[in-house]
Order: C-alpha cells, then sequence, then structure tokens
C-alpha cells in the first residue's frame, strides 16, 4: 500500500537522521537510536515490521548478511590453538540457558516455552554486535573475542531450537510420521544449502577480490539468492548464512577483509532491520511478561558474566578483560526474535506464551546493549575511531 509504504519510508528516515545526530552529539552508537525509533513506533501502535512482504524481506536479507559476516570473520583455527576460548563459549551459553530456564521455571510458564526461552538466552545478537564494532572500527582482544563468542553460540541456539522443535513434534504421536521427513529434510538441506553457496563464494574469492564493488555486489546477489531458495523450501533463515559464512572463512587461509557493512546497500538493510525488530513491540505486552523479561535478562547477564570471568585467565586474557567481555554480552535484538517466531511458527499455542516476554526483553535491552557496548570497548581502548 502506497500509504504504507511512505510512512515506513519516512520512519526509516527519521531512525537515520536520528542515528547519525546520537552517535555525532552523544556518543552512542547508530543502532540504539534505530532501535529506540522501532520501539517507540511499536508502541505507537505502529506496525512496520509487518507493513509489507518486501520489508519482512528486507529484514531476513539484513540479518542475513550480518549472520554471514560473522561466520565469515570465525576462525575455527583460533579455537584449535586455544581450546579455552571454546571452553568459554560452552560455559557462558551453557549457564545463560541455565540460569534462564531456572528463572522460567518458577514464573510458572510451560515447559516447552522454558526450553525455548533457554535456548533464546544462549544468542548474542551477531547483528548489534557487527554493527556496533564495525562502526566504532573497534580491534582488540575483547572485540575480536565478543564476535567469537557471539557467532559461536548464535549456531548452538539455532541448533538446539531446531532440536528442540523437532523434539516437540516427534513424540506427539499424532504428528511424529508425518512431520519427521520435513524436518529431516529442512536441516540437512539447510547445512548442504550453506556449504554450496560458501563453497561458490570461494571460488569466486580466488578470481576476485571481495573488496571490489564488483565483487560486494556477487556477494549480495548471492547471499540473497540463497535467503530467498531457503524461504521458499521453509529451510533455516538464521544456519544458512552463518554456514557459508564459516565455510568460506576456513577453507582458505587466506585473511578475510570485508568492505564496512557489506558497502551501502547493506547498511540500509542493516537499518531496516533494527527499526522493524524495535517495532515488532507492542504495548499488548503485559506486566507480568515485562518481569519475567527483566529477571532473563538480568540472570543471563549475571551467568554469561561469571561463565567468561572466570575463564578468562585460562583463555589468554587479563581478568579485567573478561570481566569487559561478559559485560558486551547483552545484545538480543533480531536473532533471537527470529528464533521466537520460527517456534511458534511450529507450536503456535506455546508461541503465544513464548513471544510477549521475548519481545519485552528485545524492548528492555535493545537500547541499552549497543551504548555499553560501546563505553565498555572506549574504556579497553580498543575503539579505532568514527565511522
Amino acid at each position: 500500500m502506497p500509504d504504507s509504504m511512505l510512512f515506513a519510508s519516512l520512519a526509516i528516515a527519521c531512525a537515520a537522521a536520528l542515528g547519525e545526530l546520537s552517535w555525532r552529539f552523544l556518543g552512542w552508537p547508530r543502532p540504539a537510536a534505530y532501535a529506540g525509533v522501532g520501539l517507540a513506533l511499536g508502541l505507537a501502535g505502529a506496525d512496520v515490521a509487518g507493513t509489507t512482504p518486501a520489508l519482512r524481506l528486507a529484514l531476513d536479507g539484513a540479518l542475513a548478511l550480518l549472520l554471514f559476516e560473522s561466520g565469515a570473520r570465525l576462525n575455527l583455527r583460533w579455537l584449535r590453538r586455544n581450546p579455552w576460548l571454546l571452553a568459554t563459549s560452552l560455559a557462558e551459553a551453557a549457564a545463560s540457558a541455565t540460569a534462564v530456564f531456572l528463572v522460567a521455571h518458577a514464573f510458572g510458564m510451560a515447559t516447552e516455552v522454558v526450553a525455548a526461552l533457554a535456548i533464546i538466552a544462549m544468542s548474542v545478537s551477531p547483528a548489534v554486535i557487527q554493527r556496533v564494532i564495525g562502526e566504532c572500527r573497534a580491534a582488540g582482544q575483547v572485540a575480536e573475542r565478543l564476535r567469537t563468542l557471539s557467532t559461536l553460540n548464535t549456531l548452538y541456539a539455532v541448533l538446539a531450537m531446531q532440536c528442540l522443535v523437532a523434539g516437540l513434534l516427534l513424540f506427539d504421536p499424532q504428528t511424529w510420521q508425518a512431520t519427521w521427513p520435513p524436518l529431516l529434510f529442512s536441516f540437512c538441506a539447510s547445512l548442504l544449502l550453506g556449504t554450496t553457496l560458501g563453497s561458490a563464494l570461494v571460488a569466486i574469492a580466488r578470481r576476485m577480490d571481495l573488496r571490489s564493488d564488483s565483487a560486494v555486489v556477487l556477494l549480495l546477489c548471492f547471499i540473497l539468492c540463497a535467503l530467498l531458495v531457503a524461504r521458499m523450501l521453509q529451510l533455516s533463515t538464521l544456519l544458512v548464512p552463518l554456514i557459508a559464512g564459516l565455510w568460506l572463512r576456513n577453507r582458505s587461509d587466506r585473511p578475510w577483509i570485508w568492505p564496512h557493512q557489506f558497502g551501502s546497500a547493506g547498511a540500509a538493510l542493516t537499518l531496516v532491520m533494527f527499526v522493524a525488530t524495535g517495532a515488532s513491540v507492542s504495548l499488548q505486552i503485559g506486566p507480568a511478561a515485562i518481569a519475567l523479561a527483566a529477571a532473563m535478562l538480568i540472570s543471563r547477564a549475571l551467568a554469561k558474566s561469571a561463565a567468561v570471568a572466570a575463564l578468562a585467565r585460562p583463555s589468554g586474557i587479563a581478568s579485567n578483560q573478561g570481566l569487559a567481555l561478559g559485560a558486551t554480552l547483552l545484545p538480543m535484538s533480531a536473532t533471537a526474535w527470529v528464533l521466537a517466531l520460527d517456534f511458534s511458527a511450529a507450536h503456535p499455542t506455546a508461541g503465544l506464551q513464548l513471544l510477549p516476554p521475548v519481545l519485552a526483553a528485545i524492548a528492555l535491552i535493545d537500547v541499552v546493549a549497543p551504548i555499553v557496548m560501546f563505553h565498555v570497548l572506549r574504556r579497553m581502548g580498543e575503539l579505532g575511531g568514527e565511522a
């Protein structure tokens, strides 16, 4: 609808302007302003996130680009050289899942909803991490480990959510015979599509400089085409780009240096994603969901920080760096939203209980997390200047 598209365009333009103003005059990362505009629209009753199918595709496309970039920055050889870093990743993911499981169970949520909340709590949004680190040009042990941990715990969460969805369906005697073939197909096809995309990009990278403008356009086209195929075949739109990025990064010894946010197109899609995610929140979320979300966020932050700090020295960083790293593991954003939507699509009844606390958690943390990240990285001396 023209009126809806006009409203969405004005909202995105407003977010872009406020993001630039907040960066220039307040020193706040732009994603905080983008999320703030989206949250204001959502609380005002605007349905920006669901205005058009094209806007939802833009949301999925932006998340796919950022997940692909996250996977493509994860060097598995680093984990082999430093197994304590992998142990840190597993510990912080398990600790946060356990803490949120216990909190949600204490609030009397259904078992399947408790399990889904625990899995969502594992992940730290790579979209927020990549955007804040990229625009601040942050570099150092905290920034690099933050990228690594967010990619790994997102991978854990995606795989665990697929297992949970499959397990709940397979243990239902009325549906298991009809559901296990499509579930198996979805998982295997997601892995196959991700590795195929990664292999195609490896072949391109051997013949082109991936930092050139034409290569950036080619990367965007390949990733978005794979996303469309994944949507058409009902595959995991989170797993496919992550696997593709991992495959590309670890099939060669060559260091990959990506254009900032995949150029202007990627930056525009990312802006749309933050606004749409914030706008998914509404005033229909009740006090009980807000209380649960607050308790989840506090327990999640404490669990992640404790696990990272406990393993800081064995993994090769100082205690103060471990504390700083733990303090930056806050963002949830679009990754948590998409995980909740995927679960709700498979289990609509449980999804009615799941979505309110997840959306409330996004509302409570989406604006705060980028600002906390920025100040922690600045305190650690890892900022590289303005973007």
